[in-house]
């Protein structure tokens, strides 16, 4: 935390579950009624430290996440699951090739992000953000801060689905393939990020 405070880095803290660690705060916390059954064993806490930031991804489960900000200021970036084909998603996986700076993005080098529609705001002290089941976020650290997340389960029938898909085969699958093929089948996934992402933005063009 000091050196989160201190100064920019790319180090992080994440996923850190605050009711497990600091099991004396259960007492003293009430969780807030949004009409979503919350998952009350996962209230996860996030800090980062200036310029840290997390790659553009969506949670495995799809969960309805709400996410208080508590401290700092903190850059977010947002898309539908719709915008999935433009955004360069990597195969296998839940994340969009790691290269793209989605703060500034370069829209010579990433074409397809020019027809991508998202969201971008801007976090604050005691304001918070929801994130319908399946979107993709990017966030990064304008300063130091930290941020809480609650989640809900996905609701629609296909996006549960999906998230059964997620965390049975596909994590299993890829990382079966990195054992066996290691750089290469990580290389190779990038590349094909690239690939199909610009015949798909090849094809909005044309109409």
């Amino acid at each position: 935390v000091d050196l989160l405070k201190k100064e920019p880095t790319k180090y992080r803290i994440f996923l850190w579950n605050i009711l497990k660690e600091v099991p004396a705060l259960q007492k003293d916390y009430a969780f807030p009624d949004f009409g979503l059954r919350l998952l009350k064993g996962l209230p996860m806490l996030f800090f980062g430290g200036r310029d840290s930031y997390t790659f553009m991804h969506y949670d495995i489960d799809l969960a309805n996440i709400f996410h208080f900000h508590f401290d700092g200021e903190k850059e977010v970036v947002l898309f539908p699951q719709s915008e999935t084909k433009k955004l360069y998603k990597v195969p296998h996986s839940l994340i969009t090739h790691e290269s793209i700076d989605f703060s500034n993005p370069d829209y010579q080098k990433w074409p397809a992000l020019r027809h991508a529609n998202g969201f971008k705001t801007t976090l604050k002290h005691g304001e918070v953000l929801y994130m319908p089941e399946g979107f993709w976020h990017y966030m990064k650290y304008i300063t130091p801060g930290f941020s809480m997340s609650l989640r809900a389960l996905a609701r629609n029938p296909k996006n549960l689905g999906k998230a059964f898909y997620n965390i049975l085969i596909m994590r299993h699958y890829d990382v079966l393939m990195r054992k066996l093929k290691g750089q290469d089948w990580i290389d190779a996934k990038n590349s094909r990020a690239i690939t199909d992402t610009n015949k798909n933005v090849a094809a909005l063009d044309e109409n």
